[in-house]
């Protein structure tokens, strides 16, 4: 079986299919095309080879003995390492709900047998081509520590995360087989609902503690899907942001964030561990530094600045 370190390999093709003559059609054009194909005929081999060399593309028969090619895409799907891989259903059934079934399986398209081998060819190609596209944007992400996400709207799927978009999921919510929680289903659903209608989108707020992470919408990544950005913060990053933006001390801007949030002296006093008189003191220096003369000016400076995200 050909491997990645082949030095003339391209893009990588999975052909899987239990019918030998359909196999060697495909293999032919293929190899004609420049691709590197490998084959199983069965759905066990197809997982198997997926997890030993990741393709860059499959082609699947939809009706095979054992786990027929819906159960082997909705296993590619469930699976981080391959739920990225475009998947071209092959079938000579064109029922309408073999294709549904092609779909809700998370097929990226279908082609029918007899199959053409021109047509399979330039679907590949087409396919490869936006996969290419989108793995680019993804390793961009991934590159400036990006928690990104896309969303379906179809079955409240992860289609795809970058690895801190992953974490942060982990630490707010259940996530099971990559299927997102109602909650955030019935969000995301809503967003779609509001976009339709021409509305602003509204984040989603999650809190944990001090912790608070914020989903927000970007826009439609594909058909029926959204892309998100996740943003954690807490409140030593926004006291910290404050400080930096200020030039204040650790003291002050803590003193500031807790002014912001509506606390008297006396809470702030008892929540630093300071006397009020103390928190006035700071409070002086603070309006000096932002060039303000009472509480409210100084509290709206800092919202400004942090966004009244708590």
């Amino acid at each position: 079986m050909p491997t990645r370190t082949d030095s003339n390999a391209t893009d990588f093709v999975l052909n899987v299919d239990d019918e030998p003559d359909n196999l060697a059609l495909l293999h032919d054009a293929l190899d004609e095309s420049g691709y590197t194909v490998f084959v199983a005929t069965n759905g066990e081999t197809a997982l198997q080879r997926v997890r030993q060399n990741p393709p860059d593309i499959v082609l699947l028969d939809a009706l095979m003995p054992g786990i027929d090619g819906f159960e082997v895409c909705r296993h590619l799907k469930q699976d981080a390492a391959s739920q990225h891989i475009p998947v071209i259903f092959m079938t000579g059934l064109t029922e309408a709900e073999h294709v549904v079934a092609a779909f809700e399986a998370g097929g990226t398209d279908y082609i029918t047998k007899p199959i053409r081998t021109s047509e399979a060819v330039a679907r590949i190609a087409s396919h490869l081509k936006h996969s290419r596209l989108v793995t680019q944007a993804r390793s961009a992400l991934d590159a400036f520590g990006q928690a990104t996400a896309a969303i379906s709207l179809t079955d409240g799927r992860l289609l795809w995360q970058t690895p801190l978009a992953r974490r942060l999921f982990g630490n707010y919510f259940a996530i099971d087989n990559e299927c997102i929680p109602d909650s955030l289903r019935d969000w995301i659903h809503g967003v779609d609902k509001t976009a339709a209608n021409g509305g602003g989108f509204v984040p989603l707020n999650v809190t944990q503690g001090a912790r608070r992470l914020t989903v927000t919408a970007l826009y439609p990544s594909g058909e029926r899907e959204w892309l998100v950005l996740l943003r954690e913060e807490s409140e030593v990053q926004l006291i910290e942001a404050l400080r930096h933006a200020f030039k204040l001390t650790q003291r002050e801007s803590e003193v500031l964030y807790w002014v912001s949030k509506g606390k008297t002296n006396r809470d702030i006093g008892d929540i630093l561990g300071s006397s009020p008189r103390t928190v006035n003191k700071h409070l002086e220096h603070i309006f000096i530094k932002l060039g303000v003369e009472t509480r409210t000016s100084a509290a709206n400076l800092a919202i400004g600045k942090i966004g009244n995200r708590y």
